[in-house]
C-alpha cells in the first residue's frame, strides 16, 4: 500500500535516496520508518517493536540506548567538539584511542590511521598499499587480489574490492589493478565428493596460479573478511586461511584483513584473526569499534609497512592522505568507551555463552526442506534457501525468495536481512539466550509463510 500523503514515508519517498535500495519499488512500497531504540530491539513509527536480527548494519554490538555512550559524546562534545590530525596535531582522545588499539591488536602492530567508515578504510587500505610498493622502489608491484562475493565497502577503490556484481554494474568497476580470485564457499563451489580440506587446497593454488599469471612482482596483496559477511556469511572451509597465507608469503604479498563485520566479539573471540589463525600486515576495522554511535573506522599497519610510508613521506614532504574527520574527537570518545565496556562486561565471555544457544537454534532448520545450508561461527550465521534441497538449485533470483522471507520476518516482528536466498543473523551482542530463541522462534514462523508463499508461486522444482 502506497504511504498517506504527508505521512513520514510519503516525505522519505519525496526526499530520500536510499542506499541499496531499488528505488522503483520503493516508490510503491515505502520504508519502515525506525523512530527509538532499547536494547536489542527497535520500534517504527507506529510504536511495533521488532527484534534487530542484524544489530542495526551488522554493528551495533551493544544494543540501543547504552547511556554511557552517549553520555561519552556529551562530554567530549562539551570538552572539544572537534579538532583535526592533519600536520602534526592530533586530539588527546585520538591518541588515547590509537594507543588502545595497538593495545588490543590481534598480531603486532605499529600505527593507527582513523578514518570514518569500513569503506573509507579500505579505500585507505589500497593507497597505503599503492605507496608502499612506491616507496620500495616497485612501481609495478601494484595489483592487490580480493575474492568473488568479498565485500569491502562502497567507494570507488573499496567497491573495486568488493566482489559483488551490483556494486560494479554501471558504476563503471572495478578500477585497474584489482583482481577477483575464487569464493571459499565450499557448499556452492566444491566438486562432488571434495573435502573441504581438498577444496581449500584448490583455493590456494587458484589463487597461486593467478599471481604467477599476473606476475608476482607485480601483485602486491591480497584482502578478505575472515567470514565474508554480505556475500552470505561465507565462512572459511577447513584449512583455508593457512594454505593461503602461505601462498602470500611466498610471493611478498600483503596480507590485508577485513575486520569490519567481525572484529571485537563477532566470532567469539575479541577479533576473527583469533579465530582463524590469521597474520595480517594491514587490519580494518569500523562498526562495532563505536557500537556504531558515532562514524569511526581504523586502519592498523605492522611496522614493516609503517616504516616505508615513514621513510616515504620524509622523502616526498608528506603522506598526502587523511579526512576531514579522521581521528573525530566525539567519536573517539564513544569508541574508547565501547572498548572499556566490551574489557568491563567480557564482551567475549558474553558471547561465548550465548554462542551454543545460537548455533543450535539456527540449525535446527538445515532439516527444512527449503534450506540448502546452514553457516554459522560466533554469532553470526545465514539460512541459504534452495529451490531443490538434494540438487542445491537456487531459485530464479528475479523472484526474490530472500527479500520475501525477510518481509515475512519483519511482519513477524524480526528485521534480518536477506543477502540473494540467504538469510543473515548477527544480533547485537548483548543477546540473552531466551531473545535468541525468540528471535529464532520468528524466523521460523516466517519461514512457514514463505513455504505457502513459494509454493503458491509454484517456485518449487517438479
Amino acid at each position: 500500500m502506497k504511504p498517506t500523503a504527508n505521512s513520514l514515508a510519503a516525505r522519505d519517498i519525496a526526499y530520500h535516496l536510499h542506499p541499496y535500495t531499488n528505488a522503483v519499488r520503493h516508490e510503491v512500497d515505502g520504508p519502515l520508518v525506525i523512530t527509538g531504540g532499547k536494547g536489542i530491539y527497535v520500534h517504527d513509527e507506529n510504536g511495533r517493536e521488532y527484534i534487530e536480527g542484524l544489530a542495526g548494519l551488522w554493528s551495533v554490538s551493544l544494543g540501543w540506548g547504552e547511556q554511557r555512550l552517549i553520555d561519552a559524546a556529551v562530554r567530549q562534545m562539551q570538552k572539544l567538539a572537534y579538532y583535526h590530525s592533519f600536520t602534526h596535531k592530533a586530539p588527546d582522545v585520538t591518541i588515547e584511542l590509537a594507543e588502545r588499539l595497538i593495545g588490543l591488536a590481534p598480531v603486532p602492530m605499529s600505527k593507527v590511521f582513523f578514518a570514518n567508515s569500513g569503506s573509507e578504510a579500505n579505500d585507505t587500505v589500497v593507497k597505503m598499499v599503492w605507496y608502499y610498493n612506491n616507496a620500495l622502489g616497485r612501481p609495478k608491484k601494484k595489483k592487490i587480489v580480493s575474492r568473488q562475493r568479498g565485500y569491502h565497502g562502497v567507494t570507488v577503490a573499496a567497491a573495486s574490492l568488493t566482489g559483488l556484481p551490483a556494486n560494479h554494474r554501471d558504476f563503471d568497476l572495478p578500477i585497474a589493478n584489482i583482481l577477483h580470485t575464487d569464493c571459499p564457499h565450499h557448499y556452492r563451489f566444491g566438486k562432488p565428493g571434495e573435502t573441504e580440506e581438498q577444496f581449500a587446497e584448490r583455493m590456494a593454488e587458484s589463487l597461486e596460479k593467478l599471481i604467477l599469471a599476473e606476475g608476482p612482482d607485480t601483485v602486491a596483496a591480497f584482502i578478505a573478511e575472515p567470514v565474508m559477511g554480505a556475500g552470505g556469511v561465507i565462512v572459511p572451509p577447513k584449512t583455508y586461511f593457512a594454505r593461503i597465507q602461505a601462498v602470500l608469503k611466498k610471493y611478498d604479498v600483503l596480507f590485508c584483513v577485513d575486520e569490519v563485520i567481525c572484529g571485537f566479539g563477532r566470532t567469539g573471540n575479541l577479533f576473527a584473526c583469533q579465530t582463524f589463525d590469521l597474520k595480517p600486515d594491514i587490519l580494518s576495522v569500523a562498526k562495532a569499534l563505536s557500537s556504531s554511535y558515532l562514524p569511526i573506522s581504523a586502519v592498523m599497519i605492522n611496522e614493516k609497512v609503517y616504516a616505508a610510508l615513514r621513510d616515504n613521506s620524509g622523502k616526498i614532504g608528506t603522506f598526502g592522505h587523511g579526512y576531514t574527520y579522521s581521528g573525530h574527537p566525539v567519536s573517539a570518545a564513544v569508541a574508547l568507551e565501547t572498548l572499556r565496556i566490551y574489557e568491563e562486561r567480557d564482551i567475549v565471555k558474553q558471547v561465548r555463552s550465548v554462542v551454543p544457544t545460537f548455533e543450535k537454534s539456527i540449525r535446527k532448520f538445515a532439516d527444512h526442506p527449503l534450506v540448502g545450508e546452514v553457516r554459522q561461527v560466533g554469532l553470526v550465521g545465514a539460512v541459504e534457501l534452495v529451490k531443490n534441497k538434494a540438487t542445491k538449485e537456487p531459485f530464479d533470483m528475479t523472484k526474490l525468495v530472500g527479500l520475501t522471507v525477510a518481509k515475512f520476518c519483519q511482519e513477524e516482528g524480526l528485521i534480518t536481512r536477506a543477502v540473494g536466498d540467504s538469510v543473515a543473523f548477527s544480533p547485537p551482542l548483548i543477546i540473552t539466550a531466551a531473545q535468541i530463541e525468540e528471535m529464532f522462534r520468528r524466523f521460523g514462523r516466517a519461514l512457514e509463510k514463505a513455504e505457502v508463499w513459494i509454493r503458491d508461486q509454484g517456485l518449487l522444482a517438479a
